[in-house]
């Protein structure tokens, strides 16, 4: 059922963004000439208008502020977006369901001794760096679950990026409510059979990367790239939030689901 027009809008300033393409650019100056537009410091909700992409630099560059980011697709991968429509903009606002993502905390030491911190609302990716496969000690809250795993990589997602890196790489959907985080491996060589481990999302995940030298390894959390980390370290931030809002019956955790079964 749609707010009456009567009623107090929820949001009542708005400031459209829109990743560089021209099909988000346009989809901007229409909306902003339709319904205003205030500057993004001011205005009490975000309309992010883009791909999944945009929506994550939009997310992390508003995370913490209380202002709730909506998206609507106007790029190539929208599961993070609403549809796009320019009509009834302020009832779906309104309307919306929110989603609250807490990103993971990347401590990453690199081969000088320096320690680079970031965050990641979809996951946070280790990567071999050259053609040799890279080589991992897994710790588990300061205990070591494997001694030694040889593969092009490892990750660590959240429930909301489940479904992107991780769910090509072979690892399991995690409902968005569920208390959770996947460790999945990027096509491991030994030992053959670990596919990889569901995690309480109170866990510190630590890789000690061995062979540094030999078997350098990239270390990704959403954007930031460290080069050639010796030892990374991931847990879930309690500290820092991502307000998302969704249509009704399209929230994060009906999309979440519907991937599960292949729709």
């Amino acid at each position: 059922m749609h707010t009456p027009e009567t009623a107090r809008p929820r949001f009542r300033t708005i400031a459209f963004l829109s990743s560089p393409i021209t099909e988000a650019d346009t989809a901007r100056r229409r909306l902003e000439a339709r319904y205003g537009g205030v500057d993004p410091d001011t205005a009490e909700v975000i309309v992010a208008l883009g791909g999944d992409g945009f929506m994550l630099q939009v997310l992390h560059r508003f995370m913490n502020t209380g202002k709730p980011i909506y998206g609507m697709n106007r790029g190539s991968v929208g599961f993070l977006m609403n549809e796009f429509s320019e009509d009834g903009l302020i009832e779906r606002l309104n309307e919306a369901a929110v989603a609250v993502v807490h990103p993971l905390v990347m401590t990453a030491t690199d081969s000088e001794g320096r320690v680079h911190e970031a965050l990641a609302l979809n996951e946070v990716s280790l990567l071999r760096q050259t053609y040799q496969a890279a080589k991992l000690r897994v710790l588990i809250d300061g205990k070591v679950r494997l001694e030694e795993l040889v593969c092009d990589g490892l990750l660590v997602a959240t429930p909301a990026g489940s479904t992107a890196y991780n769910l090509s790489a072979h690892g399991p959907i995690i409902p968005i409510n569920a208390p959770l985080l996947a460790l999945t491996p990027i096509s491991p060589f030994r030992p053959r059979r670990w596919r990889g481990a569901l995690l309480p999302n109170e866990a510190t995940i630590e890789i000690e990367i061995l062979e540094a030298d030999k078997r350098p390894v990239n270390a990704v959390a959403d954007h930031v790239e460290i080069r050639s980390v010796r030892r990374v370290s991931v847990r879930e931030s309690k500290d820092c939030e991502a307000i998302m809002l969704f249509d009704p019956g399209h929230n994060l955790d009906e999309r979440i689901l519907a991937e599960q079964f292949g729709y």
